[in-house]
Formats: C-alpha cells, structure tokens, sequence
C-alpha cells in the first residue's frame, strides 16, 4: 500500500443516531474496514468523528455511515469534511470518545 492512498475524513451523521448504539456500530464497522479513527455523540444530537485509512476502505465507510448506521438508527445525512491524503496514520485503532 503505497502513502498516497492513506486519506483522513472528519463526519457528522445526522438523524436519530443516538441511543441507538451508533457508534459501537461503527466502530465495529470501521474495524472491520481496517480504519482507525474516533467517533463520539454531540451536544447537538449528532453523531461526529474522523476516519483514516486506505481510500477505498474509507469511501466504504462513508457509503456504510450514509445509508446503513445501526440496526434502529435512521440517518437523515452525513457530511465529510477535511478529506486529505496524509503519510501516516494518526491513530492506532477505531475508539469510541465520551
């Protein structure tokens, strides 16, 4: 796997995405695409964090965080800012914050 194909994405899902076991969905998820990275709740009810990986394996993730999310969740949109390609990665697993 060559540097360039490492991106960083920040996210925000919105929707019903809390109380729904969102993020042990998608840090289950994001393991299982081999990404690190970090997702948390919002004071504002969403749902945000920041995934890295390999490109394809991110864009997978982004598809899965759009229209998947867990079983109860109903999203209504995900935003993904701040995409750029970085050397190496920033974490060292997916983790859930409070």
């Amino acid at each position: 796997m060559s540097n360039e194909d490492l991106i960083s994405v920040d996210y925000e899902v919105f929707g019903r995405v809390q109380g729904v076991f969102f993020r042990k969905y998608t840090q289950a998820e994001g393991r299982k695409l081999g990404l690190v990275g970090w997702v948390q709740n919002t004071g504002a009810g969403t749902v945000q964090g920041q995934l890295q990986g390999p490109r394809n394996q991110v864009k997978e993730m982004q598809e899965w965080l759009k229209s998947t999310g867990s079983p109860k969740s109903r999203i209504t949109k995900a935003e993904f800012t701040n995409e750029k390609t970085v050397d190496s990665l920033e974490h060292s697993s997916f983790k859930i914050v409070n």
